[in-house]
């Protein structure tokens, strides 16, 4: 791809910024869900679906769409909140998450949201899920892209890691898989629970390439998924360095916003009662 200008990066800069106001203004009305790693992949989500991704939100089953497989289902207010951005439903409906019979659930669901391309809730299934997609891409002779967004705590289960030693055996090079590295998971961080690192080391073990990021520079981001789409012979797996709760002081970094909403949550900053204002008031006005 050609290279950003200075206002396509200021552009992808406030889909960034306007999506992490949606995400707050949805948590608020569903009164649960999760805050922090939401606020954290806003930045790579407004990449992905305003710069790299192929689709087109006015047909979203068209056939040679590339395919985005949401691991980590719990951040899902951060895909309603891009699609919403992106014209794939009226951003209005956001505000309907996690309502009886919305469209908008707390983990995706795919027969009910057209875009949303599988089931996710249960942790550590979404590399083998796309790991299988990409095989069936290439059985088929189809040519397009399959995406994985992964969190790092679901890391600690094994069946992410069958997903990783299958991509690698097969060179399934059509197969981009992106790790929000926020170091935090919803007991505490991930290498006080269990210890994930080196993972540059057991992923290039298996056979992948790896970029390293930070997951809030987006034309580092799109770079490094250019460079995925060059290599030919191994899947790739871009870590992605975040903060949790990115864009809110409060938030960042503060692992107990992990699947806490504002108005519920550590009163030790911020009173519960003032959260939600308070949070949206320091968005508004970057």
């Amino acid at each position: 791809m050609e290279l950003l200008t200075d206002e396509q990066i200021r552009e992808l800069g406030e889909h960034a910024h306007d999506i992490r106001v949606t995400i707050i203004e949805m948590l608020v009305a569903a009164g649960s869900g999760h805050t922090a790693g939401p606020l954290g992949m806003a930045d790579i989500f407004a990449a992905l679906y305003f710069r790299i991704l192929k689709h087109d939100p006015k047909n979203p089953d068209w056939a040679e769409r590339d395919r985005l497989i949401l691991s980590n289902g719990h951040i899902v207010p951060v895909r309603y909140a891009a699609m919403a951005h992106a014209g794939y439903f009226p951003v209005e409906e956001c505000l309907t998450l996690r309502k009886f019979k919305s469209r908008l659930q707390g983990h995706p669901e795919r027969d009910m949201l057209p875009g949303m391309e599988t089931t996710s809730g249960p942790l550590g299934s979404g590399v083998s899920q796309a790991s299988g997609y990409a095989y069936a891409a290439r059985m088929d002779g189809k040519d397009f892209r399959v995406f994985c967004a992964t969190s790092d705590g679901e890391h600690e289960e094994g069946n992410t890691w069958e997903g990783i030693m299958f991509a690698g055996k097969y060179r399934l090079s059509n197969l981009t898989v992106i790790m929000d590295r926020n170091n935090i998971q919803i007991d505490g961080n991930t290498e006080d629970i269990m210890p994930l690192e080196p993972l540059r080391d057991k992923y290039e073990a298996f056979n992948w390439h790896v970029i390293e990021v930070d997951g809030h520079n987006i034309p580092q981001f799109i770079a490094a998924c250019d460079e995925a789409r060059a290599i030919r012979e191994k899947p790739t797996m871009i870590l992605a360095h975040t903060i949790p709760g990115k864009g809110i002081r409060e938030i960042e970094g503060d692992y107990r916003w992990h699947g806490t909403p504002p108005g519920k949550g550590p009163t030790d900053k911020i009173p519960a009662d003032k959260q939600a204002e308070a949070f949206l008031e320091e968005l508004r006005t970057k």
